[in-house]
């Protein structure tokens, strides 16, 4: 299950994400979504773990939990790919 993990400090790095959701299981990939022309880090990143049942766990002890200073979000992650087509009510058909 992929997971959001929204609210995280500038400072909080992959490592300690990865170690603080081990203790809830497998954790196959972290990713802290840095900015493309400084390298800071957005405030958010994603995690991935295999097991459903692991992630569920994590999501609800993790979400609203203090790390370094936030309040972090913990959600399962929108998969995307599913945005609604925009309609131009403004184009008249002749």
């Amino acid at each position: 299950m992929n997971i959001y993990i929204g609210n995280l400090s500038y400072g909080t790095t992959e490592e300690a994400l990865k170690a603080l959701f081990d203790e809830f299981g497998d954790v196959e990939n972290v990713k802290i979504i840095k900015d493309r022309f400084s390298g800071r880090s957005k405030g958010f990143g994603f995690l991935e773990m295999p097991s459903n049942s692991e992630a569920d766990k994590a999501i609800k002890a993790l979400n609203g939990a203090h790390i370094d200073g936030f309040t972090i979000k913990v959600n399962p992650a929108d998969p995307g790919g599913k945005k609604k087509s925009k309609r131009n009510s403004r184009r008249r058909s002749y």
